[in-house]
């Protein structure tokens, strides 16, 4: 029994020393059974959600007070804000703006919106800017209309997408956002509802606009008008900055684009996306065969250079809206645009490539015969200039569009054409969408490519056919290829 005593003792002792420490520990941690650091860590976690949480609501605050506008009071113009020497001046300035590009659907009113822009955010269609009451600007003050233009806030205080280049009309001079007024307030009014934008949520919430505002909008620096002259530059050329650089916004296409949507104003002009369409670029690295002087500018931006040819796609309007536009304005566009080219050429600016083509490739071999029912008989004329089809350049060597980092342009004209103006002369062009197979399309690009640019084959040529041709109707299986009395209409871009 003693032994037996001897034995528990050890136990009994082991037991009480651990009930004595476990006593100890509620004593120091209390009920909850947490030790002194698990407390501790969990005060400090909620500390930090307490502050995150208020760093939250002042971000929240700050951006509800950076994007709040108070609406402008209703009004219309004063007889002396539409004076017809205003209006006058402002359907000049509407011109070389391209407001009725935007503000114009295909078959639509002028001016009267719907034109869906798109862009890699969803789709911005243009608003109604006719004076109508109630869906337009028939109750927009000239303060609201100011407002508008520099700070991209409507007349009731909503943000409005950079779609409109407020970014550069930020620019403008006073007296011309005025006569711009003038303009836009005497147009026929036309009720014309706004559509809704198609963009996902949160791009949706307008003020988030704000915070983009904040990071990306400058007033532009524009020497001659926002900022000092250029001593070495005459008048032209200062008033050719201010139209390329605030109204005509030319690099709102011409400038590569950040992740956000803003230019990447350190490459200016380094080329860039407008419509699906590739903007070739306007400073040394561009691809043009031949250089670009001053008055190869002046006869682009009204119609047509013999060397370089014409405009196609989204730049076409462009040239068409200049038909109304003064000469010594389109001279002035052209003296500025010339000097972003730099002083010598670059990249493959090494003149007009014309060379034979090794037909041993299956592909190239159809797409050389394609070309000879399709494309020969005006653009193997020798060009205009030198008598033969008009509005065509003396090889298709000239065009910047066979030296493009990918085949896009080509394909968009192959496949739509250029269509004529009204009532009046230009080049013209049949549609080959529907013409021509996707398989016929890939290789006769392939052919211009290998005859006529020095830059080597489009990577991806098959995918941008695919991609571009997606959108043209089914060819007719009974309708038969090309022939070149079907391509006697006109140029290639």
């Amino acid at each position: 029994m003693a032994g037996e005593r001897w034995r528990r003792r050890p136990a009994a002792a082991a037991r009480r020393n651990r009930d004595r420490k476990r006593r100890l520990c509620r004593c120091r941690t209390g009920l909850s059974g947490t030790t002194r650091h698990g407390r501790s860590a969990r005060v400090q976690r909620r500390r930090i959600a307490v502050w995150l949480a208020a760093a939250a609501l002042a971000s929240a605050a700050g951006l509800g007070l950076a994007a709040w506008r108070p609406a402008l009071p209703p009004g219309g113009p004063s007889p002396a804000e539409t004076a017809p020497d205003l209006v006058r001046q402002g359907a000049v300035l509407a011109s070389l703006g391209y407001c009725a590009s935007c503000h114009t659907a295909e078959g639509g009113r002028p001016y009267a919106g719907g034109r869906g822009i798109a862009t890699p955010f969803g789709t911005i269609n243009a608003t109604n800017i006719t004076p109508d009451p109630e869906t337009g600007l028939g109750h927009w003050t000239l303060a609201a209309f100011t407002r508008a233009m520099r700070e991209g806030v409507d007349r009731d205080g909503r943000h409005l997408y950079p779609a409109f280049p407020y970014t550069h009309y930020a620019g403008l001079s006073e007296p011309d956002i005025a006569a711009l007024y003038a303009f836009v307030m005497t147009r026929e009014p036309v009720r014309a509802e706004a559509k809704a934008n198609a963009l996902p949520f949160p791009l949706s919430w307008r003020p988030l606009i704000a915070g983009w505002k904040l990071l990306f909008v400058r007033t532009p620096t524009i020497p001659g008008a926002t900022a000092p002259a250029d001593p070495r530059r005459d008048p032209e050329w200062h008033r050719g900055a201010y139209l390329a650089e605030a109204l005509s916004h030319c690099g709102a296409c011409h400038t590569p684009r950040n992740w956000l949507g803003a230019e990447i104003r350190s490459r200016a002009y380094a080329g860039g996306v407008a419509d699906g369409w590739w903007a070739p670029p306007l400073d040394r690295s561009s691809p043009s065969p031949l250089p670009w002087s001053r008055d190869d500018l002046a006869r682009y931006l009204a119609d047509w250079d013999p060397l370089h040819g014409g405009a196609a796609g989204p730049m076409r309007p462009v040239v068409d809206a200049h038909r109304a536009v003064p000469a010594g304005e389109i001279r002035a566009l052209a003296a500025y645009v010339a000097t972003l080219y730099g002083p010598g050429p670059d990249g493959s600016r090494t003149g007009p490539v014309d060379r034979a083509v090794a037909t041993e490739a299956s592909a190239l071999t159809r797409g050389a015969a394609t070309y000879a029912g399709a494309c020969a008989v005006c653009h193997e004329s020798g060009g205009g200039a030198a008598g033969g089809v008009p509005y065509t350049t003396p090889s298709l060597g000239h065009r910047t569009t066979l030296r493009a980092p990918d085949a896009r342009n080509l394909i968009l004209v192959l496949r739509d054409g250029i269509a004529p103006r009204d009532h009046a002369p230009g080049p013209i062009m049949p549609a080959y969408g529907t013409l021509l197979t996707q398989a016929q399309m890939t290789d006769l690009a392939a052919y211009l490519r290998a005859r006529f640019s020095p830059d080597g084959p489009w990577p991806t040529l098959d995918a941008t056919v695919r991609d571009v041709m997606r959108d043209a109707r089914p060819r007719d299986p009974q309708t038969r290829d090309p022939s070149p009395r079907a391509a006697r209409a006109g140029p290639s871009p």
